[in-house]
């Protein structure tokens, strides 16, 4: 039942929609960053994750690895420098996808609230492809809640980590702010967390 219903009302079911992108999963991986899900495609500026052209990771990240916040961004385009992005990930070492394989959008938004996982990701199947990690990084709270249903994790502070056991791996769960321009961080704020824990996870 969407948030917003009533007792007795009735809704028609959401379709389910199934994860639009493969894994990205440089073997030399040592971070693996979860999101929750992408935004439906006709927010998409580019054909990768984060494709949002009003969310903040590529700004985040131009800020974090080049001190410039416009480094990733094709602005002319409205758009974001793909080629540079994966390139930068694989110098680094990061891997991405994200906790739900399948969701329903009760909203028919792109609001984490409003997304019912109904297939989480295997992640120890994505872990068997990066044997180097032993980082993974939720960028959200509904990534982080997502993940730790099901593993013996507990949900870090904000910009702080835990520790946990995923298919016989140590592993440490970082838990960043959230990229989406709804969250009420500045983005150099935002920066000050991602950069710090790149710093302590190798990645910086």
């Amino acid at each position: 039942m969407s948030p917003a219903a009533t007792k007795g009302d009735t809704f028609p079911l959401s379709p389910v929609e199934h994860h639009p992108l493969h894994p990205f999963l440089p073997p030399q991986a040592r971070l693996l960053m979860l999101g929750s899900f992408p935004p439906p495609r006709a927010r998409w500026c580019i054909d990768f994750f984060y494709p949002n052209r009003t969310n903040m990771m590529w700004e985040i990240f131009g800020l974090v690895f080049y001190n410039d916040a416009s480094r990733l961004v094709d602005v002319p385009n409205k758009t974001f420098r793909k080629d540079e992005i994966v390139q930068l990930l694989l110098r680094k070492g990061i891997a991405i996808f994200d906790t739900a394989q399948a969701v329903r959008r009760l909203q028919g938004n792109a609001s984490d609230k409003y997304l019912e996982v109904v297939q989480k990701t295997d992640i120890p199947a994505l872990l068997q492809s990066i044997p180097l990690c032993h980082d993974i990084v939720c960028t959200g709270q509904k990534s982080a809640e997502t993940l730790c249903e099901d593993y013996d994790a507990a949900v870090p502070r904000m910009g702080e980590s835990s520790t946990f056991v995923i298919a016989g791996r140590e592993m440490h769960l970082w838990r960043m702010p959230s990229s989406s321009r709804a969250f009420p961080m500045k983005i150099e704020e935002k920066a000050r967390y991602y950069r710090a824990m790149m710093q302590q996870v190798g990645c910086l």
